[in-house]
């Protein structure tokens, strides 16, 4: 029995040449895009802690500050415009000495929110801050998942890898004549979501009850957000005279 020969997948346009061949040459670039734009949402983390002789009076007193945090975080209205609620806890204090004895209970919740009105951050983190036995950590600026700012950086990314090869092509003095491949190679904001505290961004607040002097809103200014884009593209050029 005889064997045909292997042969190359065709097109419509002829055999399949991955590499490129002298009649229809090959380049392959990369194209980046490197953006700088405002940051779009802000997010704060509140920790709410609360203290008591027994399990049912740091229960109580911690619903009590938490409902008091959630009401204020709602009084903003829209400019709020995510809140959720983390990890809680009631955790008892074991006195030193012999034996396990209770103490004290502590009790912690956790809030995340997201805002995207700038100007009420300052006000509301201080307020909260200002709060007793309550931690605010934060703000990390971020942009929203399907923000322009991400899209504008991939169109960037595949027009500078377009013109890179018409500029290689012009060095040989010839023309692109198709594009063959198109790879998107990754698209990224930074910094992340919930990156460490940035320093002197933490907020701590242990004030007397008795305290009734508010104190001045922070005057935070947004961290401008870095997009960066890159694609892989292939071409295809007419012959070039050497």
């Amino acid at each position: 029995m005889t064997i045909p020969p292997a042969t190359t997948p065709t097109d419509d346009h002829g055999p399949a040449v991955p590499y490129g061949t002298p009649d229809a040459p090959r380049i392959a670039v990369r194209g980046e895009a490197h953006l700088e734009v405002d940051p779009e949402i802000a997010r704060i983390r509140v920790t709410i802690a609360s203290r008591g002789k027994d399990r049912r009076a740091a229960l109580d007193d911690l619903t009590r500050r938490n409902t008091a945090a959630l009401d204020l975080l709602k009084s903003y209205g829209e400019a709020v415009e995510r809140l959720e609620t983390g990890a809680f806890s009631i955790t008892p204090q074991l006195k030193e000495g012999r034996g396990e004895r209770i103490h004290a209970y502590h009790g912690r919740v956790h809030i995340t929110a997201e805002l995207t009105d700038f100007t009420a951050l300052g006000e509301l983190t201080t307020r909260l801050a200002d709060t007793d036995l309550t931690h605010v950590d934060g703000p990390w600026w971020a942009l929203r998942p399907d923000s322009p700012a991400h899209r504008r950086a991939r169109q960037q990314a595949v027009r500078e890898a377009v013109q890179r090869a018409r500029e290689y092509a012009e060095a040989l003095d010839t023309t692109l004549a198709a594009l063959v491949e198109l790879a998107d190679i990754g698209a990224e904001a930074t910094p992340p979501a919930y990156p460490a505290a940035p320093s002197g961004s933490r907020m701590r607040s242990q004030a007397s009850i008795a305290e009734t002097t508010a104190a001045a809103p922070l005057d935070l200014e947004p961290q401008r957000q870095r997009v960066h884009a890159q694609v892989n593209a292939r071409f295809t050029m007419a012959p070039p005279q050497l």
